[in-house]
């Protein structure tokens, strides 16, 4: 599809700015700047008192913190365009942000960066029933998206834990799965086209609504998990697909870990790929239970939350499979939801998991390494002894259909020495997932939190070829510096 031609560029409508004299290669917003951007954007949509700036200063991801020089929130793609423009010239570090649940830290600010926060260009601008497209704004939330499909008799599949404030902008720019990923896969089975403001200010689209398109490399896709670090989301088309006509949900537990590991691969084995395969350990149960008071079990080990949807009779058929394969596996009780209404409050306590776990502790660290599924049950007893190693507690949740483990850590950041344990904890963990043939993330990204393991599972030569084409997107280096992987 065709994007207007730039209109007048604001910036060009102001004084030129002089360049900012500090000498840093990456300096802080000097006045100069600071003038321009309220020109761009305005006084009203421009932080930066200290009050305001701490709420900017973290995301999501526990102990990471920085202060950013000013945060600025763009109506436009043309104002974005105006923002790097200015930020180039001066050398001044951009952060894109949306709502902050990223727990990579990929969008945390460095110190004296313009935060760059997109939640003001919010809008759905085009549902499109005969294509099966959405076209949204980058502050758009994913429980937008999501309920705007549903209103057009439509489903966009990825469900993060976090959407009902995470940006479909930060969903693209970190790769988001979800809990239906087994079935229907993460955000970029559904990214069908973007606009991108590059870091000269240049606007580039790529992608359209055509199901097939082979022209050219597939710049659409470099974009996708690039962790803001390649340019700026400003406009997202994604493709929907049908509603699933019928659901069934249910919850079966188990003695062991192990058991439920197998019933996973079993359910697997027996070519059936539900839409959901979740798991929550002993001490998570424990927690989702006393947060969401709806009735789990706690004489168990390990707990399956299933879910098969589609035609009704297939629904009925994969339910009865699965369930018969959980007693098979030891299964000790299997609970299915009766109505639409206790399936939601079931999916609703895993999503939970997160936040109950929170409680315990003043800190709670929350990873994601993946593992291919027949290696679940292994890294999963891993995961156990290494807390038992370095004399930690940690939950244990995540996507058991898709090999995705989310080992959780409650801690307290002011502890120095249980934090150093926390992190050799994770070398280990992480360590063990690439030795099993997995990955250091399924879906949280790199960021900050896990940039030093990057080039152990990635290798020189694809390390070589990502730092060549930041290099060449970015040149002047101000787009997310530090994520990732340094340049």
């Amino acid at each position: 599809m065709r994007i207007a031609a730039e209109a007048t560029s604001q910036l060009d409508r102001v004084a030129a700015p002089e360049p900012c004299s500090r000498p840093q290669k990456l300096m802080a917003v000097c006045t100069t700047a600071l003038d321009s951007l309220r020109a761009i954007v305005g006084p009203e949509r421009l932080l930066t008192a200290k009050e305001d700036l701490i709420a900017y200063s973290f995301d999501g991801t526990a102990a990471l913190r920085k202060m950013p020089g000013c945060v600025v929130f763009p109506k436009s793609t043309y104002e974005i365009s105006d923002i790097l423009k200015l930020a180039t010239e001066h050398r001044i570090p951009v952060v894109a942000r949306g709502s902050g649940t990223g727990l990579s830290g990929g969008s945390l600010p460095v110190d004296d960066c313009i935060v760059l926060c997109t939640v003001q260009l919010n809008r759905i601008l085009e549902v499109d029933s005969a294509n099966l497209t959405m076209m949204a704004e980058p502050g758009a939330t994913t429980l937008q998206i999501a309920d705007a499909a549903t209103a057009a008799n439509l489903f966009y599949p990825p469900d993060p834990g976090s959407m009902k404030i995470s940006t479909i902008g930060g969903n693209v720019a970190e790769n988001s799965g979800g809990l239906r990923g087994l079935k229907y896969g993460v955000t970029r089975n559904y990214v069908m086209g973007l606009e991108v403001v590059l870091p000269n200010g240049e606007i580039l689209w790529t992608g359209n609504k055509c199901v097939k398109d082979v022209a050219g490399y597939s710049l659409r896709d470099l974009f996708i998990g690039s962790e803001g670090t390649l340019g700026v989301i400003t406009k997202v088309l994604l493709r929907l697909i049908p509603r699933p006509h019928a659901k069934k949900t249910m919850v079966a537990t188990f003695d062991r870990m192990d058991q439920a590991a197998e019933t996973v691969s079993a359910i697997i084995a027996a070519q059936i790929i539900p839409c959901t395969l979740e798991f929550l350990d002993r001490m998570t149960i424990r927690c989702v239970e006393e947060y969401a008071k709806i009735g789990l079990p706690l004489n168990c080990d390990a707990l399956l939350l299933m879910e098969t949807d589609g035609h009704p009779v297939v629904v009925a058929e994969e339910a009865e499979k699965m369930e018969q394969i959980a007693r098979a596996n030891g299964c000790l009780e299997l609970r299915v939801a009766k109505d639409e209404a206790e399936a939601n409050k079931l999916a609703n306590a895993r999503r939970s998991a997160f936040s109950a776990l929170a409680r315990i502790s003043p800190t709670t660290i929350l990873e994601d390494a993946t593992v291919p599924r027949s290696e679940l049950g292994r890294m999963i007893r891993f995961v156990e002894q290494i807390g038992k190693k370095y004399q930690l507690r940690i939950g244990t949740f995540g996507h058991m259909g898709d090999g995705n483990l989310h080992p959780t850590f409650l801690t307290d950041e002011r502890n120095h020495e249980e934090m150093h344990r926390v992190e050799e904890a994770f070398k280990e963990i992480f360590e063990e997932a690439i030795r099993l043939g997995g990955t250091i993330t399924g879906e949280h990204g790199i960021g900050m939190a896990k940039k030093s393991f990057l080039p152990h599972f990635a290798g020189d030569a694809q390390m070589r070829v990502m730092r060549e084409l930041r290099k060449i997107l970015d040149p002047a280096g101000i787009l997310n510096p530090g994520k990732m992987f340094d340049v």
